[in-house]
């Protein structure tokens, strides 16, 4: 049975640059992610190619050198899928398939390609088919499409284009009926919104797979869909929680990343509503992720480019439960870092210290849920009395095992 799953699998290479504005240990950081993009999408990874490059290639985006290496690994080891890590312009594209014969994938496209796995409603079939299209448009000669959208496979969901002559004019009239069904659908959104009534609003938000809906399911004792994936949760799933006696409706949304496709930002644009439109968000970080600092200023800026980076928040640093802590000997004059400093010490650094209310938990497995459900209950309380002082004597505050 596992090697029957394991056939399943796409093979493919990845590809990326080291340039003036990205070191080779960050260009190690985003490779990784990369891999764990293509593994979501249904691939395995033979084999990383990188180059050091001021800027990248106009035409081939690697030089013509380490393109051809590629393509001769490519050849030799029968790999039917080639990688890059940043968007490649349409001439690009269209050079490195000539040249290699082969489909070739840039993060958007690999990106739009897992949306179009996971969208489970209409609503967000709908978002996901647009972005597509709006990434489609520019790219209908690619010489794989008329040979590959018939077999299926990474990158061949959704429009279902099968020809190399498609008509653009046919693709922008379906871009129009596409954005007006989702004006229509982001209206009756807004209506929803309106009609949950006044009650306090929270919205979950961080990096995707960090915890988001685990934590969705801890707090409002509901299944919501959570897996080890990039991109578990798409669809907006709204839920009433209640802390102590106060309710409060709790949202999680769709997860961040670095270099999200400006398409996806487009076309979730309803979907970050929620985050724009909630009284307070709760930020969730995975603690045991190397680069979490980074996860962190990526949330921040598409917080800001959606206007929602004043409002009140929460810092949740989650998954305390992966964080691998030896203690070292007195005599251990080796530099504290990441690795070897323990929870303990993780909160008297800037993390703890910042203008933000900042918990560490363990969304699986519950650690320190008091002390956060606490914190939440506060936030919501301060918000709902500053609209509702009359009545703030009907709530207080109580934990027990139940909540």
């Amino acid at each position: 049975m596992l090697e029957k799953k394991e056939h399943q699998y796409e093979r493919a290479v990845l590809v990326g640059l080291a340039t003036q504005n990205q070191d080779e240990s960050k260009l190690k950081e985003y490779m990784d992610e990369l891999e764990f993009l293509a593994f979501t999408a249904g691939a395995t990874v033979d084999k990383r190619f990188t180059q050091k490059l001021t800027q990248p290639d106009s035409k081939t985006f690697v030089g013509s050198g380490k393109a051809l290496e590629i393509k001769g690994y490519v050849k030799e080891n029968g790999i039917g899928t080639v990688i890059f890590d940043d968007e490649l312009s349409p001439s690009q594209l269209k050079n490195l398939e000539r040249e290699m014969e082969v489909k070739i994938l840039d993060r958007t496209n690999l990106i739009l390609d897992i949306f179009a796995q996971r969208a489970q409603t209409s609503y967000a079939r709908t978002q996901v088919e647009l972005a597509q299209y709006q990434y489609l448009l520019p790219r209908l000669t690619r010489m794989w499409t008329h040979l590959e959208r018939q077999k299926g496979g990474i990158g061949m969901r959704g429009p279902g284009e099968t020809e190399i002559e498609t008509d653009r004019r046919i693709i922008r009239d379906r871009i129009t009926l596409l954005k007006d069904k989702l004006k229509t659908i982001d209206k009756q959104m807004s209506t929803q919104r309106q009609n949950r009534g006044k009650m306090v609003r929270v919205s979950l938000v961080g990096y995707t797979n960090v915890g988001k809906s685990t934590l969705m399911n801890a707090l409002s004792k509901s299944e919501v869909f959570a897996e080890n994936k990039l991109f578990a949760t798409l669809d907006t799933t709204v839920r009433k929680v209640v802390i102590g006696n106060l309710p409060f409706l709790l949202t999680d949304t769709v997860g961040f990343i670095r270099k999200l496709p400006t398409q996806l930002v487009e076309s979730f644009k309803s979907t970050l509503d929620e985050v724009r439109e909630a009284d307070l968000l709760i930020h969730v970080v995975d603690i045991s992720h190397e680069s979490f600092e980074d996860h962190i200023a990526s949330v921040n800026q598409i917080l800001q480019e959606i206007d929602a980076h004043q409002k009140p928040m929460i810092m949740v640093f989650n998954k305390i439960d992966d964080f691998s802590y030896e203690k070292k000997d007195e005599d251990d004059l080796t530099p504290s870092s990441k690795k070897n400093i323990s929870l303990e010490e993780w909160k008297k650094t800037w993390m703890a210290k910042s203008k933000n209310p900042t918990v560490f938990i363990s969304a699986l497995t519950k650690e320190n849920f008091p002390e956060m459900k606490r914190m939440i209950y506060d936030e919501v309380h301060k918000i709902h009395i500053s609209r509702f002082p009359y009545n703030d004597f009907l709530f207080e505050y109580f934990d027990d095992e139940e909540n």
